[in-house]
């Protein structure tokens, strides 16, 4: 086992490690911005090595900096969390060459699943539901109607080394095909430096079904059950639960199969998610394999007992899995609302500040990752969410229930922040009784 880790991440995530690595008994050394200096994650650690300016260019996405550290720190392994390097395989490699364990696949896996195109044409040749769309690379508007021609429209334009929702559009017809294509390009272009892209069929009214997956290096797998991640806006998600109420028994185990099958066709390592979408019909389709830990990965630890965080360290590390699925069993029900500092009433503006007040409450199954306290400045340098509320009960209705009375009692002053708009979805009629798939956003807020 290692004895020392470095975390390449911030904000909750990097707390969230730290913690695992500390009752298993490792020590951690954190990496801050200069303006993460305060952080918690800086604060908890161990060690904490200052590697750049505010922007994440200097710091957290700047490998030799990460790397230098790590050496200089004399840590054995890095853990990525999510977000910025946790999939770059680019960065991997120079991992491997430096002789640092990285708590995630190895980069040839990260290459080959982080292309969806290619990561499509794998899972055909695998045999898992593929949402029908483009095997080969689209660069041009012209490439794109002959192909969108051919899939039927509508079609959805997506970046192939797309994620986080950059570098997608719907075109409905082909008088909106250019324009979008030409806008998802660039977006991509923007964003991760790839004007590759590719077209599949938009699948209308879908839920948005995700399979979390474990596998150690012997050969074992664990299927942590199915995430419903459908309460998304633009294409990023705001509330996640586990299980999945559109799926009856014989569809949880298809889908769950079809998530195996994709693992071992690949012959995948660490923890994974493989997202599916899920149509009114009950007809599933593969649409992209995430190489890393997901922020909702707390409803799947909630709802099976496992540590996904400690596992993927042991399976890192070159240690088996500490549990076979037959020693997995699930029980209740978890849902996760992720409290963002931002302006639901000014198009959703990131409002970066000082939170001059502060109350998480607690409580039999409440769990808050955050990494905020009283008199932290939140900085505008990254991503806006600040706090995961993560609840767990006998069942949804209980567990909408206690999610409700939770977020009634949380307390965030000096920055505006969307908690008042998460607690209006979980009272809305319709996601009470679950009539939820990635549309109801759109569907009940007149919002852009």
């Amino acid at each position: 086992m290692f004895r020392k880790i470095l975390i390449a991440n911030r904000g909750e995530i990097a707390v969230r490690i730290i913690r695992a690595c500390r009752e298993m008994g490792i020590r951690t050394v954190a990496v801050y911005s200069e303006a993460d200096k305060e952080a918690l994650h800086t604060q908890l650690a161990d060690e904490a090595v200052c590697i750049g300016k505010a922007d994440s260019r200097d710091s957290y996405l700047n490998m030799e900096r990460i790397l230098s550290a790590t050496v200089a720190a004399g840590a054995e392994a890095i853990h990525p969390g999510f977000g910025f390097l946790s999939e770059n395989s680019h960065f991997v490699e120079m991992c491997e060459k430096c002789h640092v364990a990285f708590i995630g696949p190895g980069a040839e896996m990260i290459a080959r699943m982080g292309n969806k195109s290619e990561a499509k044409n794998t899972m055909r040749k695998a045999e898992v539901p593929v949402v029908p769309g483009t095997k080969e690379p689209v660069y041009t508007a012209e490439e794109a109607e002959r192909a969108a021609a051919k899939i039927g429209y509508p079609v959805m334009i997506k970046a192939s080394s797309g994620g986080g929702g950059k570098g997608m559009r719907v075109a409905h017809d082909p008088k909106e095909l250019a324009g979008e294509f030409s806008t998802a390009q660039q977006e991509s272009v923007h964003a991760f430096g790839d004007n590759t892209m590719y077209l599949e069929k938009f699948v209308e009214c879908p839920r948005h079904v995700e399979v979390q997956i474990i596998a150690d290096k012997q050969g074992n797998i664990l299927c942590l059950g199915e995430r419903d991640c459908s309460v998304q806006r633009r294409h990023q998600k705001m509330i996640e639960e586990s299980p999945c109420t559109a799926l009856s028994p014989r569809l949880r185990k298809k889908m769950a199969e079809a998530a195996i099958k994709a693992v071992r066709a690949v012959g995948y390592e660490n923890a994974g998610t493989i997202e599916f979408l899920l149509d009114k019909s009950g007809d599933f389709y593969f649409m992209e394999m995430n190489t890393r830990i997901q922020v909702e990965h707390p409803v799947s630890e909630f709802v099976s007992g496992v540590d996904l965080v400690k596992e993927q360290i042991r399976v890192a590390a070159g240690e088996p899995l500490s549990m076979r699925q037959k020693d997995v069993s699930f029980w209740g029900h978890a849902i996760e609302c992720r409290i963002n500092a931002e302006d639901p009433d000014n198009h959703f503006r990131p409002c970066p500040g000082v939170i001059t007040s502060l109350h998480l409450p607690g409580g039999n199954g409440v769990r808050m990752d955050t990494a905020v306290y009283a008199g932290y400045t939140i900085p505008p340098n990254y991503d806006s969410m600040i706090v995961k509320v993560i609840v767990h009960d006998r069942d949804r209705k209980s567990a909408i229930q206690k999610m409700i009375s939770t977020l009634g009692e949380v307390v965030i002053e000096g920055v505006r922040t969307n908690l008042d708009f998460l607690y209006d979805i979980l009272n809305q009629p319709d996601f009470q009784e679950g009539n939820i798939t990635t549309d109801f956003i759109q569907e009940h807020y007149d919002i852009s």
